[in-house]
């Protein structure tokens, strides 16, 4: 670095964010992306430390200080050759990844990291707007001395990732997508707000360059069948994500207006691409009291939805206690410290509640009209555990015309295609594989992603789709030249 003391004299500067009042009435990002000169200074606070934590907590290992120094150096496009080298998407990760790679940066114990993630995004958008990101198609000879036939089921990260390193390895890829347009997740579980979805079709048109072909609207298991699709191909990547969510069992959750997450987000993504969901189930929350159940990014995104939809109040509840303003950064570094952070929605409106359970949902002519809440008391037991109890006589009702259940995923959906291979499953009913060969039961059949690992990040579906890909390859050729983390 060229400033080794920058880190004393240069604070932390994240993005600009529009106001509050101004992204509610929209559905664009509303993060900008970070000036160069904000990058370069940012980059400069990088320590360059001996034994990089930020490039160990990041699950596909971006090599952080070196593309740091070459921005540093105004060499924005070997930076942005370093950032590829390792991460197929980073647009994707510098949008939506909770950086763990900046809780494990040095300067996190003074409170001030480096500002990762937006460096990260800074380098790809400007290699984009450069025209430096292109095709990488494998060369025809190489094609044709490599070619397998490799089915990938699933085009949410994990999938992308995968089918994109096999075709630049050589092989014919082909992506089946059960929804009507490829993106999984990214397409109709994010939001645009936090990912428009021109960026994910600049990247899907570089990735048909390439060679990779994505059926929609097909569902394997049904039509295919996904033992038959098996037998045709010389591999079969199953990175059909985990979307089996997790409920509540309380009185009066079959009321209508409670929905499911995914379901929620899914139809307004749908809606503002332009493909208007059947009539039928209402999932506006224009002028409703909406509860979301669930505190973490997809419980957020609910927020973010409904409160862009007009809804006349937000609540968010969990049944954990609220995190300290301030944690102990000693104890816990370099892994994230538990602290309650500032989050965007709330400065939208969005009100928080901690400690708190669903017990009973009441209604009105067959509809939600709202939820009686329980207290709960938390602490360790001898082994350290964690134990809550219902705190006697503290209930609360809230007021609610809609509830969305935001509670996580318990494992991919056990349909036609998993009884159709047979697969094995493991103890919390994900695809049983290992992370050293991504093989499942039934041989020639790969699991990665959510599907494999249980739900998880953007960066960590990522990493699992590149690690798949770097094995399907050496089992279909007996070594690979592709990358392994």
């Amino acid at each position: 670095m060229h400033d080794p003391s920058a880190f004393l004299h240069i604070p932390r500067v994240e993005p600009s964010r529009q106001p509050p009042g101004e992204r509610i009435r929209h559905w664009r990002e509303y993060e900008a992306v970070l000036p160069a000169n904000r990058c370069a200074g940012q980059a400069a606070r990088c320590m360059d430390c001996g034994v990089p934590c930020c490039h160990s907590h990041c699950p596909v290992h971006n090599q952080i200080p070196d593309w740091n120094g070459l921005i540093g150096d105004d060499d924005w496009r070997a930076a942005w050759e370093q950032l590829e080298s390792t991460n197929n998407f980073p647009e994707f990760t510098g949008r939506l990844c909770p950086a763990p790679c900046e809780d494990a940066c040095t300067l996190r114990l003074a409170g001030s990291p480096v500002t990762i993630r937006a460096i990260e995004l800074a380098i790809i958008e400007r290699a984009w707007k450069a025209g430096w990101v292109q095709p990488q198609p494998a060369v025809p000879e190489q094609a044709k001395a490599r070619a397998a036939r490799i089915a990938v089921v699933g085009s949410g990260p994990a999938g992308l990732a995968c089918a994109q390193q096999l075709a630049r390895a050589g092989h014919v890829v082909s992506v089946y997508e059960r929804d009507a347009e490829v993106g999984g997740l990214l397409r109709y579980g994010i939001p645009d707000f936090r990912l428009e979805k021109s960026v994910l079709d600049r990247r899907l048109a570089q990735m048909r360059a390439e060679g990779v072909r994505f059926l929609t609207e097909t569902q394997v298991g049904t039509n295919p069948r996904a033992d038959e699709l098996a037998g045709d191909s010389d591999a079969l990547v199953l990175a059909c994500g985990s979307s089996e969510p997790r409920d509540v069992s309380v009185p009066g959750r079959d009321l209508d207006g409670i929905h499911f997450a995914l379901d929620y987000l899914g139809r307004q993504n749908r809606r503002i691409g332009g493909a208007w969901p059947a009539p039928g189930v209402r999932m506006d929350a224009r002028g409703l009291d909406v509860v979301v159940i669930g505190g973490g990014d997809t419980g957020s995104d609910c927020v973010g939805t409904a409160i862009r939809q007009g809804a006349r109040s937000v609540t968010q509840i969990q049944y954990h206690l609220s995190p300290p303003h301030h944690g102990d950064v000693l104890m816990h570094w370099p892994e994230p410290v538990p602290e309650l952070t500032p989050n965007d929605h709330d400065a939208e409106g969005n009100q928080r509640l901690w400690g708190w359970d669903t017990v009973d949902f009441s209604g009105r002519r067959g509809r939600v009209q709202s939820m009686l809440l329980q207290r709960l008391r938390w602490w360790r037991d001898e082994q350290g555990r964690w134990r809550r109890q219902p705190v006697s006589g503290e209930v609360r009702r809230l007021p609610a015309q809609m509830v969305l259940i935001a509670i996580g995923y318990r494992h991919p959906v056990h349909g036609d295609a998993i009884a159709q291979l047979d697969l094995a499953l493991d103890q919390r009913g994900n695809i049983a594989a290992n992370d050293r060969d991504y093989c499942s039961s039934h041989g020639g059949v790969f699991a990665c992603g959510d599907a494999r690992r249980g739900q998880s990040l953007v960066v960590w579906a990522i990493r699992e789709g590149r690690q798949c890909a770097a094995s399907v390859d050496r089992r279909l050729r007996g070594r690979s030249d592709l990358p392994v983390v």
